[in-house]
């Protein structure tokens, strides 16, 4: 163990480093300079700090003032030698962070016995820091355990909606990375462009609820259908709200509020502007552009000049125009993310301009 001994005095620092050297494990780092013995510190990893207090430039309270201001110091013990009796210095000493005195001449039957404690201080606390690592990693794998599960439960739920509707896999993967594009083109952080991207597949998951006959017609629905249809974000959200995983109530937060508008037209609640949760709002753009963009029984995959006209349009009404404007400036990461999840070649749609939208 590393133990740093500061002191201007060429007899005294000969001295503490011979009894340091007789401890076993001990190896001693001597510097008749403050600044230099600072500097040490501030590169290498220190298990123990003997500090005289009277030095030329820096004293020894600065020295300690200074060293507990580094990071990771809290836990390093340190001694400080001084001949002074004033109570003054040492309770300044101790506000620093001193953990103990040793009193000039020297004692060794006392020094010997005071460094072992500290240096025994120390390795108590290495040990609790790896111990604490430890423990940290094992939560770490814990939550990607959790984490992987959850995964797994929302792909089986969007499959099971994929299932009955003609939406496909490749749609789910292309609108819930928008949305994701779309949070971290906001500022927001990766932690909330992650959820996001695990959450916005469930989106359309309350279509489960609703019969086949509305779900996969190829023409218009009619009103009473259309009615019918409305319904599916509230099943989405029933199914999924009382999840003890924040990320299927993410989901259904998403599945509620997705085909919500900012000027109050959509549905189910007929939400407007910021009542629509942020989720929805960006998930809103992603899949109108990614559904208008694929093939649809009822319709062909529209170009995207066409579809960014629209989203352009509704900019105020239908979409939050933030996160208008964050997907079209990630227009060459929206061409990539189209690329990357392509439909299968009988459902693909017509080849996507790829300049950058004006």
């Amino acid at each position: 163990m590393n133990v740093v001994i500061v002191d201007d005095t060429p007899l005294n620092l000969t001295l503490m480093t011979k009894l340091i050297g007789r401890l076993p494990g001990a190896i001693p780092v001597p510097f008749d300079s403050a600044l230099e013995g600072l500097a040490w510190c501030d590169t290498s990893d220190p298990d123990l700090v003997i500090v005289d207090y009277r030095m030329p430039g820096m004293d020894g309270l600065e020295f300690i003032r200074q060293l507990r201001a580094r990071r990771d110091r809290d836990d390093l013990p340190i001694l400080m030698v001084t001949a002074s009796d004033d109570r003054r210095v040492r309770y300044e000493a101790l506000e620093y962070g001193a953990n103990d005195f040793l009193t000039k001449p020297f004692d060794t039957h006392e020094f010997e016995p005071r460094v072992r404690n500290m240096l025994k201080l120390r390795d108590a606390h290495l040990a609790t820091r790896q111990r604490a690592a430890s423990l940290a990693a094992e939560v770490r794998r814990a939550t990607a355990a959790i984490l992987e599960r959850e995964r797994e439960t929302i792909t089986r739920l969007a499959r099971a909606a994929e299932f009955r509707d003609p939406e496909t896999g490749a749609h789910i993967q292309r609108m819930s990375h928008y949305s994701a594009l779309i949070a971290r083109a906001l500022g927001y952080p990766e932690e909330f462009a992650e959820a996001i991207l695990m959450a916005a597949p469930m989106h359309d998951v309350g279509k489960l609820g609703i019969p086949d006959d509305i779900l996969l017609k190829a023409g218009k629905l009619s009103a009473d259908e259309f009615a019918v249809m409305q319904r599916h974000p509230r099943i989405g959200y029933d199914i999924l709200k009382d999840s003890s995983s924040s990320i299927l109530r993410l989901g259904a937060t998403i599945a509620l509020s997705h085909h919500e508008k900012l000027d109050g037209s959509g549905y189910p609640q007929g939400l407007a502007g910021e009542a629509i949760p942020l989720a929805g709002r960006i998930v809103a753009v992603a899949d109108v552009f990614d559904a208008l963009t694929s093939v649809r029984p009822y319709k062909p995959a529209w170009r995207f000049s066409r579809a960014v006209a629209l989203l352009r349009t509704g900019r105020g009404s239908h979409f939050d125009p933030r996160c208008v404007d964050a997907f079209l400036h990630r227009w060459s990461d929206v061409l990539a993310i189209h690329a990357r999840f392509r439909d299968p070649p009988a459902r693909s749609g017509a080849v996507p301009e790829t300049a950058t939208p004006m």
